[in-house]
């Protein structure tokens, strides 16, 4: 089957009988379908319950989305999709040292990191600890790799505690910048520190920050449109006029989760 994904490819970017729109994407266009799709395997992933059906179309949307960055790229005679195949299956073993040879050892995140480092060495590529987290990573997700990548190096705190004495320190800066008038730059600086600080916090508690934002995100929306809709029920709709009775509602919505919670348990 996958050879039948790259003839339909193929087909769709025929330069003469292939989908306008398929042959007019470039390796920049398609970056907004690329995260799209990721992101839609993450949102059926995160579901109480996975949805098996939905899991396999959204992989399959997303392994479209390599297949169509593979043919571009073959079409600029960079590389194809069975080299891009090749060269992860050499990069796993590579990686693996552990599980492909016959060395004795173990798994070592030092030594996953020494392998990485001489592959950035030999394609001569900054070599730093931090050289090779992606900047274009959601902001919490690589505030939470930065921070990990440091710890294995003996560069954390000590304690959660500690931690959470940081946040607090940061907070503290953002209200003493608020106080002191300072300009929106230097607010959206110790704003920065806080969010930073708390994605540290998260990670030493072995969370994850991007997703505990996520399913805060989530909540927000349920109690809103919770509150919506009594307001709909009440023949009135979300404004500043009804504020109050808004408020109201917000904190009914949150006894109704609670109360959720409670029976589903």
């Amino acid at each position: 089957m996958m050879n039948e994904l790259l003839r339909v490819m193929a087909r769709l970017r025929d330069p003469e009988t292939g989908c306008p729109w398929d042959r007019a994407q470039d390796s920049r266009s398609l970056i907004p379908y690329l995260l799209e799709e990721s992101y839609e395997v993450v949102e059926v992933l995160e579901q109480k319950a996975i949805d098996p059906a939905a899991l396999r179309d959204e992989l399959g949307d997303l392994l479209f989305q390599v297949v169509f960055h593979s043919r571009v790229a073959e079409e600029q005679a960079w590389f194809d999709f069975s080299a891009v195949a090749a060269g992860i299956t050499e990069k796993l073993v590579r990686r693996h040292p552990h599980v492909f040879e016959d060395t004795g050892l173990g798994h070592d995140p030092a030594r996953w990191d020494a392998i990485k480092a001489s592959e950035r060495q030999a394609a001569g590529k900054a070599a730093g600890v931090l050289a090779d987290v992606p900047v274009a990573l959601p902001a919490l997700a690589r505030a939470d790799k930065l921070g990990r990548r440091a710890a294995r190096f003996g560069f954390d705190w000590r304690a959660a505690g500690d931690v959470l004495a940081k946040v607090r320190e940061e907070l503290a800066e953002v209200e003493d910048a608020l106080v002191a008038g300072e300009s929106a730059a230097r607010v959206e600086e110790e704003l920065g520190d806080v969010l930073f600080a708390a994605a540290q916090l998260a990670r030493f508690l072995d969370l994850d920050a991007e997703t505990a934002l996520r399913r805060a995100n989530a909540k927000f929306v349920k109690r809103f449109t919770w509150v919506e809709q009594q307001l709909a029920a009440d023949g009135l709709k979300p404004g500043p006029d009804h504020l109050a009775r808004m408020e109201t509602l917000w904190e009914q919505a949150k006894r109704v989760e609670i109360e959720e919670a409670s029976d589903a348990g």
